[in-house]
């Protein structure tokens, strides 16, 4: 009895689903726009976006050239971005702000063009390309919109983005420290400081730098230890100089004096 009665409910949705299937491909086949856009609207209403957007592209055909365009372009692409489909809804707004700079719709049109490549930027270990597009996007339309009701929210998600950015840079020079590519490692983290001087990682940056320094003179040949124990020493005292409070003091401490202590021992002038 139990097993009737799932098989009948199963029927029953499969019939809803084909029937509402059907009754939207009859509506798209009808020719008549008017109420294919007016059923698009009704079910945007109700926020069935998929069904929405399926109407809505079915009646841009016979709206392009009419003042009505744009709102279909727009509520298409808005249809996409709440079903989360970042991807079209990108290429979608980009080609609304392209071809409706005019419109009432252009602002929100370009705030969410800014967010599918925020929700689409992953996480810091990852490629951040997206991110770039997001932090791109989002600070043209500040720029644009100074007096928009989302400014603080993107202000936030800028400052979001960019810390992910600063965590992307330091997670790939750590990796080369990790692996024990020394020389790669100071070069990434020295590129990363450079970028993002304001970097939350500044001081573990500065810290690594030295440590670092202090493996690839200790694994050098003994012609080129010299020079690249000095160059450790440098990066030693740039770190004492902004961290002099920082709980890596005693260990580079230790590693300062090793450089010492060798210089020393090959007669090296150290005034350092």
């Amino acid at each position: 009895m139990k097993q009737t009665f799932l098989y009948a409910l199963c029927g029953l949705a499969a019939a809803i689903i084909l029937g509402g299937c059907s009754g939207m491909n009859a509506l798209l086949k009808s020719g008549k726009p008017e109420l294919i856009y007016s059923k698009a609207m009704e079910y945007y209403q109700k926020e069935k976006w998929q069904r929405a957007s399926t109407l809505f592209e079915g009646a841009q055909y016979y709206y392009t050239g009419t003042p009505t365009e744009d709102s279909i372009s727009f509520f298409n692409a808005r249809c996409k971005f709440k079903n989360r489909d970042y991807d079209t809804a990108s290429t979608l707004l980009d080609d609304f702000r392209r071809k409706f700079g005019r419109s009432a719709f252009i602002e929100d049109a370009e705030g969410m063009y800014a967010l599918c490549f925020y929700y689409l930027s992953p996480g810091p270990s990852r490629d951040q390309t997206m991110t770039g597009h997001a932090l791109i996007a989002i600070n043209e339309f500040m720029s644009r919109y100074p007096k928009s009701d989302r400014i603080e929210d993107f202000k936030k998600i800028n400052a979001e983005l960019t810390e992910r950015l600063h965590d992307k840079a330091y997670i790939n020079a750590y990796t080369y420290y990790k692996i024990g590519r020394y020389k790669s490692a100071i070069v990434a983290l020295k590129n990363a400081l450079k970028q993002y001087p304001e970097s939350k990682h500044r001081e573990e940056i500065m810290y690594l730098i030295v440590d670092a320094s202090y493996r690839f003179a200790s694994n050098s040949v003994r012609d080129k230890q010299t020079d690249r124990y000095l160059t450790m020493l440098d990066s030693y005292l740039s770190f004492k100089e902004e961290f002099p409070e920082s709980s890596h003091i005693k260990e580079i401490d230790r590693m300062a004096k090793n450089a010492r202590d060798y210089l020393d021992r090959n007669n090296k002038d150290n005034n350092i």
